[in-house]
Formats: structure tokens, sequence, C-alpha cells
């Protein structure tokens, strides 16, 4: 049984996101948080209101608990059509049968599936599907919104347009939001927050660039050690809205987000002189973290970056914080996702 022992709080109208290991305790989190596990001791509160206190014998049922919960796998009931799982919570809740499929209708047309009301789930995408079980949780219009891993099962086409109908509606959503996930993109386009968990404890939180920019241990920084940059892509570059371009290789028009991964950064002092990398960026050197053999150099300049390096490196090069410094980066070594 997992010791978890975690103190968090979410505002309304924000969302947090766990990040951790497998075995980590996120999961294990959401349930105690939907009622469908009980904690021995703390105190689980939704608006100031005890869903679950041992101390005083409080204990909201998971049903009559305010939450919505969004599933990795979606958990739509297979005999039930589109309209009938939307309208699930809501029956289950006391609302009459006609009001609740109206209410339920209206979300499906938000959602863009019209007309599949009366479909089966059998007939629907994995994309669509993700967006019944969203709908369903939202119907309900709950305080607390937990969303486990939304976009895991989804092929990387798919997670990027329900990626982006997510944002809308969580940003149109006005109770809290907790988003289990393994990707720092969605991290930086869903969550206001993140808090990394280990071994059952909090022990990193802040928001994404805090936490990428000043890891607490070696597996923060492989974790979430990325760099994210937004921007449009046209043609072969990412520019972003102050104008900074960023060479990327085979990625699609539009608003994109580039991921450059602080390994794939070289630091050079100085311009860089006859190299075939298209990619440089002169920045003064703001933040040194030494993590084992490896060292961590935070990088200001027209984009805001850290390079991960070897302490030999480093070394070799005297670099020191308020050093003038050049960060370069390989085309074919930046991922690129839709935003």
């Amino acid at each position: 049984m997992l010791d978890l022992q975690v103190d968090l709080e979410v505002r309304p109208g924000e969302v947090l996101a766990l990040l951790g290991p497998n075995g980590a305790g996120k999961t294990t989190l959401l349930r105690c948080i939907a009622g469908l596990s009980v904690i021995d001791e703390g105190r689980i509160s939704i608006d100031d209101v005890a869903v679950d206190e041992p101390l005083t014998g409080s204990f909201v049922v998971p049903e009559r608990r305010q939450i919505g919960v969004v599933f990795q796998d979606y958990l739509l009931f297979q005999h039930l059509t589109v309209i009938e799982n939307v309208a699930f919570g809501l029956r289950a809740r006391g609302m009459r049968k006609g009001d609740a499929r109206r209410v339920a209708r209206e979300w499906i047309a938000r959602i863009g599936l019209d007309n599949y009301a009366t479909q089966l789930p059998k007939s629907l995408s994995g994309g669509q599907g993700q967006r019944v079980a969203l709908a369903r949780a939202l119907a309900t219009e709950p305080a607390v919104l937990l969303l486990d891993e939304p976009l895991a099962a989804l092929d990387s086409t798919t997670r990027a347009d329900v990626r982006r109908d997510l944002r809308r509606h969580l940003q149109a959503f006005t109770g809290m939001g907790i988003l289990v996930t393994h990707d720092p993109v969605d991290c930086y386009a869903l969550a206001d927050r993140v808090a990394i968990l280990d071994a059952g404890r909090v022990v990193q939180i802040g928001t994404l660039t805090e936490v990428t920019a000043h890891p607490r241990s070696r597996y923060v920084a492989d974790l979430v050690g990325v760099n994210l940059v937004s921007g449009e892509v046209v043609g072969s570059a990412l520019t972003t809205p102050s104008g900074v371009v960023v060479i990327v290789a085979d990625a699609a028009p539009g608003p994109s987000l580039a991921v450059i991964r602080p390994h794939s950064i070289g630091l050079t002092r100085g311009p860089v002189v006859e190299s075939s990398i298209r990619n440089s960026w002169p920045g003064e050197i703001t933040e040194i973290d030494r993590l084992g053999d490896r060292v961590r150099v935070g990088v200001t300049g027209a984009l805001t970056l850290t390079a991960e390096i070897t302490s030999a490196a480093l070394d070799a090069m005297h670099l020191q914080i308020g050093d003038e410094v050049t960060a370069t980066a390989k085309a074919t070594e930046i991922e690129v996702y839709a935003a």
C-alpha cells in the first residue's frame, strides 16, 4: 500500500498538473479525491467542505462529490448512446430525463459531435471518444475536474487536436482542475502549475518554467528538463511572438510548440564560426546547477534556454554566471507539436 503524504491546494480556475514516475502516487491521489479510495488520516476538502476526514468521521460518497473524471481509456458505457453517456451523470444526480438529454445535446454540439448523438461508442474514433468523456464530465458542472492522462491513448495527430479542444474547455472552466500526465507539452499547453510526485511525496511544485529551471534532483531534471518554445511555423522556421526564429525539420504549418532538450543544446563562447548548425542564439549565463557529472546552464537572451553539458566542458570553457555565450541546436533534434 502506497504511503501517500501530499499537501496540495488547487485554486478555482486553476489547472494543476501532476507528473512523476509510475508508482509515484498520481492515480492514487486522484482516486482519493474522487472518493474511490479512502485516506487513513488527513483531510480532503472541496470549497472548504470536508469530503474525507477520518478524524471527524466525515466522508462523502463518490456520487455526491462535485467531481468530474476523465479517464485515460475513456470508460464510456458501451451499451449507451453518446447522448445517454453524456446525460448519465446528470441523471445520476437526479435531473429529469428530458432536461438531462437537453443539456447533454448542448454539450455534444460544443464538442462537434452532433451527428453522433444516437451512435454507440464503438462507432467513435479515439479522439471522438475522449471528447465524449470530457463532455460527460463537464456536463455536471463539477467543482473539481480530474483528468487521468486523458491524451495518452491517442496518436500524435489526434492528440494535438484533442489537446487544443481540451485547452479551450479548460480555459472556460471555473472550477479546480487536476491533470495527471507524463508529457511536458501537456503541462505547457494546459496547466497553470506543476507538482512533481515521487514515492508519494511532492518533491517540487511551481510553474513549468520554474520547475525546469531549478530541478531539485536528477530525476526531476530528466523528467521535465525540456525547453518549450511557442510560435508559428512557416516553411522550415518557427517564429516566436517576439520575432525569434527557430529552424526546425518536418513541421506542419501553424501555431506550434518546439521542444528543445537541454542535452541537445551546445554552448560556445562568442559567436559561432563556420558551423553547419543552423540555430544559434546569443545570451548570458544566468544559472549554473551541478548535478553529479552533468551541469545545467541557464542562458537568458532572445530565448530563455536551459542547456545540459558535462562538468568537464564547463570547466574547459571556464564558464561563469554573467558570461556571454551562444546556444546552438540542430534542427533535426528539435521536436515540434501543433499547439
